[in-house]
């Protein structure tokens, strides 16, 4: 019977969490405030979807006015995610998911393309945008493999300990925990490399850790991108950060072909948006395994 091992993390949550784990607007009742921009919300926009404010498209589109390759990379984050996944399910035999910071639901979510691999898949969104859990979970709820649990990521005993997570988590069984495109929205103070070393602490050998985030080799890019974020939404983001910390979060993993890489040349397909050509800013990241 799926389970965890009850153990105590020692991290405090922190503040009410943002779409992706940080501090933000959500005041915990379910309350949206549309005056706000979302990170997930400006995420769905990038990705030509509707679940979205016209304070989220004002926010993107003054982005893109200074870095327009952001649809873009928005696009090939998206298709790294469904190829990890193909992967993970197809080629090793991965059938449970946790999808840490999962944004509001899109076409091939990860639930869509594991279980076209084997429909026993097992799926776990976690995020704490409320329009994430009303959308999400009005969608899955006839998908008895999957749920959608809104909680703050960086507090691992509390999602772990997640009725929902026990009932779907096995933990005797291979599971891949997803930090796609989320650990940038983490402030240093919650220490993402140790929210990422704590879930990796939790899974059994044989696990996977798929991790990206948005990177720069350029300071004027970090230091803007970082800043305007930061102000748009209120304090709900992280920073842009170096490969080098990208490189952190893989400590005590065994890092799968081809390696750390910028998400589109990560054993890329048939895609239908073109690997990025120019790498001013670029998600990057990989797929680790657990080896105990």
């Amino acid at each position: 019977m799926p389970g965890t091992d009850g153990q105590d993390d020692g991290a405090a949550p922190g503040p009410a969490a943002g779409p992706a784990g940080a501090p933000g607007p959500d005041d915990g009742t379910g309350f949206v405030d549309i005056s706000v921009p979302s990170v997930a919300r400006m995420y769905d926009d990038l990705l030509g979807g509707r679940d979205n404010f016209p304070v989220d498209r004002a926010a993107n589109k003054e982005l893109l006015a200074q870095v327009p390759s952001m649809r873009n990379l928005a696009l090939q984050n998206r298709q790294f995610l469904r190829r990890v996944v193909r992967v993970l399910a197809r080629e090793y035999g991965v059938r449970q998911f946790i999808d840490h910071g999962s944004g509001l639901p899109t076409r091939d979510n990860v639930h869509e393309v594991a279980q076209r691999v084997d429909p026993s898949c097992r799926v776990v969104y976690i995020d704490n945008d409320p329009i994430v859990r009303n959308i999400g979970g009005a969608m899955l709820e006839r998908n008895e493999n999957t749920a959608v649990l809104r909680a703050d990521l960086r507090d691992t005993a509390a999602v772990f300990g997640d009725p929902q997570v026990r009932r779907l988590i096995d933990p005797r069984e291979p599971v891949a925990a997803l930090f796609v495109s989320v650990l940038h929205c983490i402030p240093e103070a919650d220490d993402p490399k140790g929210l990422v070393a704590r879930v990796r602490d939790r899974l059994p050998d044989g696990s996977f850790l798929v991790v990206c985030q948005l990177v720069s080799d350029d300071p004027r890019i970090r230091d803007f991108v970082t800043r305007y974020m930061a102000e748009q939404t209120h304090g709900a983001w992280g920073r842009v950060r170096e490969k080098a910390d990208v490189r952190g979060y893989f400590e005590g993993l065994d890092i799968q072909a081809p390696g750390l890489v910028e998400v589109s040349t990560w054993r890329p397909d048939a895609d239908r948006v073109p690997a990025q050509e120019t790498f001013e800013w670029e998600e990057y990241g990989g797929l680790g395994r657990v080896v105990r």
